[in-house]
């Protein structure tokens, strides 16, 4: 227990103190690295919410603000945040990075660290495990799963990508944070529905919680929730437990409906007529499938609004770009296909760009690219030891299980940004979740690095070096 405390101590004061290493690097101004707009939109809010002006620019701002105009296009949550860190230390973006940086590199390794806990607990059926297999002395599967947990914390301490984004005033590093709660959440809440256990409320309640967090920092989260109810329900169907899992979501949606309801209300008020949250989805849809696009996608690139629009408030002007969005799939699915395919490099690229400022190619070739290939390899290792057989009642079985749930977080937020408007910093939610998979394959390589050391070393030194220690 102390080596482990220490550990895990020694990883959140590595984490804290590269992220803070990059904030003060980056310094005091918000417009050096380039291709970074939405860390200028909060710096530039937070001082305008401070100095009593709301959510507005003093200036017409992307993609279609007017200047002084009431704009629902940021996440309200960070620019509160923004404001607040101003409003005590003054309009200073060092003072954002420097919190955010503390805060991130605390709560994300931890989160990784709970959330790999989750997924490696229940112990590898002997049949399927390779550890087993190859070393009766291996650990117990407890010591395995905190090992792993704890390895996967360092990765998230390390990760370059996580590093730049905690030291940049943008939304990845918080969304990141809560979404790998609301993730241990839920598969503590499937673990308790499995057992015939009783929801505990905390358990509810920070479930909830966790989720609505996550809708107000990105709203792109909303299409899971409904996948994540779904798949809660049909756990709780099976193991006999479907009252408490319906009661259990009931409740958990109170929450998030108490924190998305202000500014729900708010949003009427300003413009007259019902916008959920933000109103970015619309020209997302707009921008990424315009015909000026063509077959292959450019994420930098943002279409114009169309003149004929721009007398709209957000709210109609939102809905509008969204049904011209769709028009340009359904007029030109072929085209649309195309240009969805080419936004699978857009995705996943993880190669330096000359456009691209060195620290952000840095980042780019010290997270994804480096840790692809042990991501790959755990995923490969967690199927083989615990995912489906062929027969039909072991697909349903695993479809149950927790690999299963971060399976179809993983699958679905990809093919959503695929869909719409794909950049690799909108993957870095699916990185978090890959590294404990990572993590799974350092630790059988170290493993089996360790059983071929001790296959090559005569039996006879064995013996010797036993009876020293001795």
């Amino acid at each position: 227990m102390k080596t482990r405390t220490a550990l895990l101590l020694t990883i959140l004061t590595l984490s804290v103190a590269a992220r803070v290493a990059v904030a003060f690097y980056l310094g005091n101004v918000v417009d050096a690295p380039p291709l970074l707009m939405d860390q200028r939109s909060y710096h530039t809010l937070g001082a305008r919410l401070i100095a009593g002006h709301g959510f507005s620019f003093d200036i017409g701002w992307y993609p279609f603000t007017p200047p002084d105009t009431p704009t629902a296009h940021w996440s309200f949550l960070y620019s509160l945040l923004v404001a607040a860190v101003y409003g005590v230390f003054g309009v200073h973006p060092l003072a954002g990075r420097l919190l955010q940086a503390v805060l991130g590199g605390i709560l994300l390794p931890w989160m990784m660290y709970r959330l790999s806990l989750r997924l490696f607990e229940t112990p590898t059926p002997p049949s399927a495990s390779a550890d087993t297999a190859r070393n009766t002395s291996s650990p117990p599967a407890v010591s395995r799963g905190e090992t792993v947990a704890l390895l996967a914390a360092g990765f998230g301490a390390v990760y370059a990508y996580f590093i730049l984004y905690a030291a940049t005033l943008m939304t990845e590093t918080f969304f990141i944070v809560v979404l790998l709660w609301s993730l241990e959440r839920a598969l503590a809440m499937r673990s308790r529905l499995s057992q015939g256990r009783k929801l505990a409320p905390g358990l509810v309640l920070t479930f909830g919680l966790s989720l609505g967090i996550a809708t107000l920092l990105r709203q792109s989260i909303l299409p899971w929730l409904m996948v994540l109810f779904a798949w809660m329900l049909w756990v709780g169907w099976r193991s006999g437990q479907s009252r408490r899992a319906l009661i259990g979501l009931l409740t958990a949606t109170v929450p998030i409906v108490l924190l998305i309801l202000p500014f729900t209300l708010r949003n009427y008020h300003v413009y007259g007529t019902f916008l959920l949250l933000n109103s970015n989805a619309g020209y997302a849809m707009y921008s990424a499938q315009h015909p000026l696009q063509g077959t292959s996608f450019h994420e930098f690139a943002a279409v114009p609004v169309p003149d004929a629009l721009m007398g709209l408030n957000e709210a109609r002007l939102d809905r509008e770009l969204m049904r011209q969005g769709i028009g340009f799939v359904l007029a030109e699915p072929g085209r649309y296909l195309w240009l969805s395919l080419s936004r699978v490099g857009d995705y996943f690229d993880f190669l330096p760009e000359k456009g691209t400022s060195l620290l952000h190619n840095i980042g780019r070739m010290g997270s994804f690219a480096l840790f692809l290939p042990f991501m790959l390899y755990g995923i490969w290792l967690a199927l083989r030891a615990a995912g489906p057989g062929r027969s039909r009642a072991s697909w349903v079985a695993f479809a149950a299980s927790p690999l299963a749930l971060v399976f179809f977080f993983m699958a679905l937020y990809s093919l959503l940004h695929i869909l719409t408007w794909a950049m690799p910093r909108y993957r870095l939610p699916v990185d978090a979740v890959l590294l404990p998979f990572a993590a799974l394959a350092v630790y059988d390589l170290a493993g089996r690095t360790r059983d071929l050391r001790r296959s090559l070393v005569p039996s006879s030194r064995r013996g010797t070096d036993l009876s020293r220690l001795e």
